[in-house]
Parts: structure tokens; C-alpha cells; sequence
């Protein structure tokens, strides 16, 4: 009877865990080469309306600078593009197929959208190795990550990445001794591990040294191709060094866009922002 018991047990474990396993989202349509379009969308908090009225088009494979002011609504978008909070009205699409405003924030990571925040945020006791196998997209079922083995192609990953952050001669150091800088390095790898189409980036280089600063130009730089890349960032002269076309942000809504050098050039962003 106690077998029987068990094996009923066993059973309803393993319906659990097939539940648990959602089926993947709609495949990323980009037959238009764009991979994020915003359309029309509106938020308020309290009566402050934080986005108003915001149209953005993001490319397959660019890299876009976001700037603006403090509470030009940065934070806002980002935050409706990972599902972390839902607008007023409007729309947002991931390539095609996805509607980003019906999917919740697991959803939308696990089709292809990585945010890293503005702190790092890794395990500082765990080896940079370590980070990067937890953060490995993989079957989340309690037994298989009790008995994970890393693949050839999870290892050939693991070392790709290392070798995109350039932290391959810390790679079986603690986490907690890397620099500030090489934290946000890999953080960023974390987020390259699970293989995200689009990549959001608050301010990567605050705090860091210039040194740093530059490496991190070249890493971003990197990945743009391979992966979409929105980066969020106050420094202009960090920006200059990475951006071929530039968002302005000003009251919720796009404000100017184009070159760095257009975008300098504008009376509008010069009386609002950079003539601060």
C-alpha cells in the first residue's frame, strides 16, 4: 500500500512539474526588422503623467541610446517593456507576434528580454562561473536542477560569455572581489546567458573608472548585431562613444531623434537637457 502511496505521489509530482514547464511563447517574428515597437502609450501616477503619448521603434541588432532628463519617463518605459508595470493606454509589441502588455514578467524575459539595473546585483559568495550557470536558461524542474550536468554547448556558452565580459582569468574567482565595473560586466553576462534577442541597459557605467567605462563601450558595442541593445545613460561623453542614433526623452514623450550630433544640434534637447 505505501508503494502504491508513492507512486501515486511520484505522479502527481510529475503532472506538477509538466505544469510548471510552460510551452514557449509565440516564436519572435522580426520579418519587418523591428524588434520593439511602442505606440501611443500613457502613464500616470497620481495625477503625473510620467509617459505620454511615447512612439519608439527599436531595429533588429541596433544600439540606442536613451537620454533625458530626471523624470523624462526612462525608468517608466523600461518598466513597461519587462512587465513590471502596465500603461494607461497604448500599445507594445515584441517583434510581430508578441503583445508585451498581455504577458506578465517571467513571460516576457523568458521570450527574449533582459534588463540589467543600474546596481549589480550578483551573487558576491558564488564564483563569476557560478553566476553564470545560475543564470543559464534551462529546465527549472526541481529534479533536473538537482541533477544538472553542464552540456558541451552550455560549456562553449559559459566560455563565450567569459570571453565577451573579459573575465575569463577571474573566471574561478569570487563574485564578491570583483571590481564595481566587473561586477556590471557580469551582470551583463548573466543576462547574455540566457540569450535575450533585446537587451535593456540602465546607466552601465556610473561609478566606474574611466578605464572601465571604455571596456564597457566595447562590450556594448559587441553585442549589438547579435543582439538588440537599449541603453539608458546620463554620461555624455559615454554615450558619444557608442551611439549611432539617439533617443530624447523629455515629459513622457520623445522629444528628438537621430545622430549624436543632430541631437546636439537641436535647440529643443540644447534648452531642455544638454544646456543644463
Amino acid at each position: 500500500m505505501k508503494s502504491i502511496q508513492a507512486i501515486r505521489e511520484f505522479s502527481r509530482r510529475d503532472q506538477v512539474f509538466d505544469f510548471l514547464v510552460q510551452a514557449q511563447p509565440p516564436s519572435l517574428d522580426l520579418s519587418h526588422n523591428i524588434i520593439l515597437y511602442l505606440e501611443g502609450l500613457n502613464k500616470s501616477f497620481d495625477g503625473f503623467k510620467a509617459i505620454n503619448d511615447l512612439n519608439l521603434y527599436i531595429e533588429t541588432g541596433e544600439l540606442r541610446c536613451i537620454i533625458g532628463p530626471n523624470g523624462a519617463g526612462k525608468s517608466t518605459m523600461m518598466d513597461m517593456i519587462t512587465g513590471k508595470t502596465q500603461p494607461d493606454s497604448g500599445q507594445a509589441w515584441f517583434g510581430q507576434k508578441l503583445n508585451l502588455l498581455k504577458m506578465d514578467e517571467p513571460e516576457i524575459a523568458e521570450a527574449g528580454i533582459g534588463r540589467k539595473f543600474q546596481k549589480p546585483t550578483v551573487f558576491e559568495n558564488l564564483s563569476v562561473v557560478q553566476n553564470l550557470e545560475l543564470a543559464m536558461a534551462q529546465d527549472k524542474r526541481v529534479w533536473p536542477l538537482l541533477t544538472a550536468r553542464l552540456s558541451g554547448e552550455q560549456s562553449a556558452l559559459i566560455d563565450e560569455v567569459l570571453e565577451i565580459i573579459g573575465l575569463q582569468e577571474l573566471a574561478r574567482g569570487s563574485a564578491g572581489k570583483l571590481s564595481h565595473g566587473q561586477k556590471q560586466w557580469l551582470e551583463i553576462g548573466m543576462l547574455l546567458m540566457q540569450k535575450p534577442a533585446l537587451l535593456l541597459v540602465d546607466e552601465p557605467v556610473a561609478g566606474m573608472t574611466h578605464q572601465e567605462m571604455e571596456r564597457t563601450a566595447e562590450l556594448l558595442t559587441s553585442l549589438a548585431g547579435k543582439h538588440s541593445v537599449i541603453v539608458v545613460e546620463h554620461d555624455m561623453d559615454f554615450v558619444r562613444s557608442i551611439a549611432n542614433k539617439v533617443t530624447v526623452l523629455h515629459q513622457g514623450s520623445v522629444l528628438a531623434e537621430g545622430t549624436m550630433t543632430e541631437v546636439q544640434n537641436d535647440p529643443r534637447v540644447i534648452e531642455v537637457y544638454l544646456g543644463e
